[in-house]
């Protein structure tokens, strides 16, 4: 395929980055197409590593992967932010602000949540495995992981309180942003959402139930707020397709 957008998914599992890419090009009106996304392992019949053709295209094997027409492939999610933003319809909102002032606003609110150090980083760490180890698991990093986290949460927490007080019902000024996306997508990992918003899959069980642990740790569980889910359900139901269509097995 050399033409359209198309996106790697895992039928049936909301990939917490795959599941906001899709918000995001879902508000800015772009039509997907989905792509399957190897699974790890090595495939039984040919005893190749199933990633492989993956990896030769964009040097990475990480979910999602971003194809816009016959451009190089994006698997970071500045890169993919700035693809939806171009190819987005012309009557989309702008997730971008043109304001440079609200642009650092709104990029270091992502980057505390979806980049390196940040909200869903730390979350991947809670556990040893392989996915731990692939961001770094250590004893000490998964030891300070959930007072990351909580700080994180109560940073976004303090942002939209003082949006409220100025009137405004979005993280960067009075218009919804990446951020709202993004946050709101990312969320769902500390603040389960309703099967109405996320339905629930054969597949996605163990995802959910690992989400709904994370939101009993205590530290979490004292900076989360009732503003935020309120905020991340006006978002998702208003700008977002819900219930998600996250195909696999429904339940």
């Amino acid at each position: 395929m050399t033409t359209g957008t198309r996106v790697t998914f895992i039928p049936g599992m909301q990939a917490l980055y795959a599941e906001a890419l899709k918000n995001i090009c879902y508000v800015k009106k772009i039509p997907l197409i989905r792509v399957l996304h190897p699974f790890m392992g090595v495939d039984k019949e040919t005893g190749k590593d199933r990633q492989e053709k993956l990896y030769e295209l964009t040097s990475q094997t990480s979910l999602p992967t971003m194809f816009h027409n016959d451009e190089h492939p994006r698997s970071n999610w500045t890169e993919q932010l700035a693809l939806a933003e171009r190819a987005g319809a012309s009557d989309s909102p702008a997730l971008i602000p043109d304001d440079f002032r609200q642009r650092v606003e709104m990029f270091g609110l992502c980057a505390i949540v979806l980049a390196e150090d940040g909200l869903v980083w730390n979350m991947r760490i809670l556990a040893d495995g392989p996915l731990g180890r692939k961001y770094g698991y250590s004893v000490e990093a998964s030891a300070q992981a959930p007072d990351k986290m909580a700080e994180i949460v109560r940073v976004i927490d303090a942002q939209l309180q003082a949006q409220e007080e100025r009137g405004s019902k979005y993280l960067v000024g009075d218009a919804i942003s990446a951020a709202d996306v993004y946050w709101a997508t990312m969320s769902m990992a500390v603040i389960p959402a309703s099967p109405e918003i996320m339905p629930r899959t054969k597949q996605n069980e163990g995802l959910l139930a690992m989400f709904a642990a994370s939101s009993q740790i205590p530290q979490l569980k004292e900076a989360l707020s009732d503003r935020l889910e309120k905020q991340r359900d006006y978002i998702l139901t208003t700008y977002c397709e819900t219930p998600a269509v996250l195909g696999g097995d429904p339940i």
